[in-house]
């Protein structure tokens, strides 16, 4: 895989007391089989002093980690977990292994940092993603999740909440995460791997988006805007225009490859199992919704 353009991704995030963060660049990522352009945005919010997600826009493995609220340090565990990922970027032919790997050291790191601070003892963090992975050679996407952050995924105007949210409903307040990294044993995380549609796009986000936005103006904004970095930007300014409860980050990701003749329908298949990690389990069943 190489990458098209100047630009080649990156992560940014946390360590940050500014209300608004600058937007990564659109990156673009052509290989034989497959084009990717993405763009990211991110926003403290209204109520946080700090942004305590991490995004990374590519190259090759794009994703957000959201900070654990109340956790010590969330922000410094947000950025081991995207750093983790980000060894991943531009590394030809990766496979559904590479991508459980990077999890699993994820995990390992924020793990170490807190035993060597007492002040990050506790730290944890969500991580979701998408990765582009080749599979009896050709290439597919890898959908990955831990915690409540989220992948979408928007094609024919219809949003598809692909990831399950790893929490439990609480009266009177928000879903508690029942798994995150920075836990020992590691969490289990979910993983889906599928073959590429031309013209679809995902979503990548913490959850300060949906908390503020319903599905239907997020799907708006998808639609309405063609551009991935306008869209991931439009999205965090409604999202915190609406309240900023939360740290808001958005992360956008649109497959361009030009489609092939013959119906592009076809080319959607279930899931493809996966054999699971000693670290990180797999779960390779289809996607769905929490009750």
């Amino acid at each position: 895989m190489t990458v098209d353009g100047a630009h080649n991704g990156g992560h940014w995030g946390g360590h940050r007391t500014t209300a608004a963060l600058p937007p990564v660049p659109p990156v673009a990522v052509a290989s034989a089989a497959l084009t990717v352009r993405a763009g990211a945005a991110s926003d403290a919010g209204r109520m946080r002093p700090v942004n305590e997600d991490t995004a990374l826009a590519g190259p090759g493995v794009f994703a957000v980690a959201d900070g654990m609220g109340g956790h010590a340090a969330g922000d410094v565990a947000s950025a081991l977990a995207v750093a983790a990922l980000e060894r991943l970027g531009g590394r030809p032919g990766l496979v559904p292994q590479d991508i459980r790997d990077g999890i699993a050291r994820a995990n390992r790191d924020i793990l170490a940092a807190a035993s060597a601070d007492r002040a990050r003892t506790g730290m944890g963090t969500t991580l979701a993603g998408v990765g582009v992975v080749r599979v009896a050679g050709t290439e597919h996407w890898a959908v990955f999740n831990v915690g409540d952050s989220r992948v979408y995924r928007f094609m024919a105007g219809a949003l598809t909440q692909i990831t399950v949210d790893h929490a439990a409903d609480t009266p009177g307040r928000r879903g508690v995460i029942t798994r995150a990294l920075g836990t020992d044993p590691a969490p289990q995380a979910d993983l889906w791997v599928f073959p590429p549609t031309p013209g679809e796009r995902f979503l990548i986000c913490s959850d300060g988006l949906p908390l503020e936005l319903a599905d239907g103006e997020i799907a708006a904004v998808l639609g309405a805007e063609p551009a991935p970095l306008e869209a991931a930007e439009q999205l965090v300014r409604r999202a915190v225009a609406a309240g900023g409860r939360d740290n808001v980050t958005a992360v956008v990701v649109d497959n361009v490859t030009a489609a092939a003749t013959g119906d592009v329908a076809a080319l959607v298949t279930a899931p493809i199992a996966v054999p699971d990690d000693p670290d990180v389990g797999v779960d390779t069943t289809a996607p769905r919704r929490r009750a």
